[in-house]
Formats: C-alpha cells, structure tokens, sequence
C-alpha cells in the first residue's frame, strides 16, 4: 500500500511537471540546454545514452527509443533539468563526492545508504559485468578503482562511478562523483535518482538485480 501511495505521488509530480513544460518556450529551453534536438512535435535529449522525446504540446515524456517503460523517476530527472537549469550554466571540470555539492549534507547519509551501498553490493564480484554494462551505456573507462568509468547521465551532467572489488577481508566499495557545478543544471536532490536510475540502468545491461534498498517508481 505505502508502494502504491508512493506512486499515486510521483504520477501526480509527473503530471503537474508536463503542464509547467508545455508553458515554457521551446526556443528558450534549446537556448539553456544545446543538447535538446527538435525532431517533430519533440524535443528530445538522451538519458544515460537512451533517446526520450518531451511533447511541447503537453509536456508528456515519451522513450523514442527501446521497449522499456518510462519511469517516474526517469521522467522527473528530464523536467527538473528541463526547469532548473540556468542559462549560461557551464562544467567547473572539478568532481567531487554527493556529499560536496551546494546543499547536499541533508540528504547524504540516505544517499550512501541507497544508492551507493546498493551499487557495491549489486556489483560484488561481478567487476566483467561491470565494465561490460558501462560500455554498453556509452561509459569510458578511467583510470581509477577497479572499474572506474566516465558516463553521461545527461550532455551536460557527466558522472564518475568507481567500484572497487571486495575480497576475502574486504566487502566490494563504490563510489559516484559529479561535476561540482552539477547544481547549476538541476535540483541537488534530482542528482540522487540520476544516480539511481544510473545504478538501474547498469544492472540491466548487466543482467543482474539491484540489491539493496534502492528503488525505481514506475
């Protein structure tokens, strides 16, 4: 019951959301965010490498792109980016932890527990999978931890997700860095289901379940 109360909430966000959209202007939103596409009655933009089309008439999301549904969560990441974001924004090139970002603190311990606890576990001793699913989603590899990759949430969010093997004395560790101006294009408690739908979407390509107490809305 508090599942489907949850989702009743994030359906009710996700249609107030499309009003707000559909009574911005197109011309603006391209302005702001040169990685919006006009193709038709969208505009479209990739979502960790997937094409999702926003009907200007009405603000809905669609996926142009794949058979999987559109979720909530999924939805909510596009028009909070879509609404946040400020002209001019631009990368600082600086990548720090959740934890660093401009009015973060209050969120992180929920964060760690979430979603990066949720990504080692999901991944323990399955680092080939791993680096398999990042190249699947577009990720390039970095030179840190043992599967360290580069990927873009957004063009204009990228993000660092690191994961270190455990072993027999150790249990697996992770970690996720974004661009420290990533507050600039979107809500700061918008970059937790980023990252979340990034740890989905990973273990998809992965053929494997997420483990721990991370969740989609559908």
């Amino acid at each position: 019951m508090e599942r489907e109360r949850i989702q009743s909430n994030y359906e009710k966000c996700c249609e107030e959301w499309s009003g707000k959209i559909a009574a911005m202007d197109a011309d603006e939103l391209q302005k702001k965010l040169p990685e919006l596409r006009r193709e038709g009655e969208y505009l479209t933009i990739r979502h960790f490498g997937r094409k999702y089309g926003i009907r200007m008439e009405d603000g809905a999301i669609l996926a142009l792109e794949g058979s999987q549904p559109v979720f909530s969560n999924t939805k909510l990441d596009i028009y909070t980016l879509l609404w946040y974001s400020r002209p001019g924004a631009c990368q600082s090139g600086e990548w720090v932890t959740f934890g660093q970002l401009k009015n973060a603190r209050p969120f992180a311990p929920a964060f760690q527990k979430g979603t990066i606890q949720a990504y080692a576990a999901t991944f323990s001793g399955h680092c080939e999978e791993l680096r398999a699913a990042y190249r699947a989603l577009g990720g390039r590899q970095i030179p840190h931890s043992d599967a360290g990759f580069e990927i873009e949430a957004f063009e204009c969010i990228p993000m660092r997700y690191l994961f270190w093997d455990g072993d027999d004395e150790f249990p697996a560790q992770a970690n996720i860095l974004f661009d420290k101006n990533v507050v600039d294009f979107i809500h700061v408690e918008s970059t937790v289901t980023i990252a979340m739908e990034g740890l989905y979407r990973l273990a998809e390509a992965a053929g494997l379940p997420v483990l721990g107490s991370a969740f989609r809305v559908e």
